[in-house]
């Protein structure tokens, strides 16, 4: 072997030699930097966590305060938010039982004709504590901007009819076409224009009809105390 080609071997076995050791340390790096990339995401149990409840959103005008669950350990079921499904005659919820009896035996007796006309009565709200009412009124707050454009949507928690028990807000709007058509014969009567979902019991309207609706919670002299 020449002179030359001796010193081309070597060169190669240089060049080679640093290759894989630029290899390694690129693998190394990689692996150390995958490594605090998964140390530092949340676990899918955290994340799911972290998620608000879509429910707790605020009030949306085109469905209204209807649908008034809260998050777990917070205000839940005890205060009278209710999940997805639950139908008037559901007694394993405050929300249903805690309804004023001679509203809620209207809005059973009403459901059960209804449910030969293949309409069910979903409730999505009924009594709540205090506290859950609070709350939904700083959601609205936070939404519109205002106490005065809350005020159109949701009560306060010393006049509001659901803390007392003498509201109900029945979800799809197959059961509420239903009530409109014939609550009244069960005393279940619409208050708002603009939340059809919301009844209350006026017994007089079984034979005088019900009463001319308020434009929205603002204009109801009730909410004025």
């Amino acid at each position: 072997m020449t002179h030359s080609q001796s010193a081309g071997k070597a060169a190669r076995r240089t060049r080679s030699a640093v290759l894989a050791a630029f290899v390694a340390i690129s693998a190394t790096l990689v692996g150390v930097l995958l490594w605090q990339a998964l140390a530092s995401s949340p676990s899918p149990s955290s994340s799911w966590a972290s998620l608000p409840s879509a429910s707790a959103s605020p009030t949306d005008p085109p469905q209204g305060d209807h649908r008034r669950t809260a998050p777990k350990g917070v205000l839940g079921e005890a205060d009278g938010a209710l999940p997805d499904g639950v139908t008037a005659f559901d007694d394993g919820y405050p929300g249903v039982t805690k309804l004023d009896p001679e509203l809620l035996r209207a809005v059973r007796e009403a459901a059960t004709d209804a449910a030969g006309d293949g309409v069910t009565f979903y409730v999505n709200s009924g009594w709540r504590s205090a506290e859950l009412q609070n709350q939904l009124l700083r959601e609205a707050v936070a939404k519109y901007g205002s106490e005065k454009e809350a005020a159109r949507w949701v009560a306060t928690a010393d006049t509001s009819p659901h803390v007392s028990g003498d509201a109900i807000d029945i979800g799809q709007d197959n059961a509420t076409t239903w009530l409109s058509e014939h609550g009244a014969e069960y005393g279940l009567c619409q208050i708002y224009g603009n939340e059809p979902w919301h009844y209350e019991l006026r017994p007089e309207a079984v034979d005088d009809g019900c009463p001319d609706m308020y434009a929205d919670p603002a204009h109801d002299p009730r909410m004025r105390r």
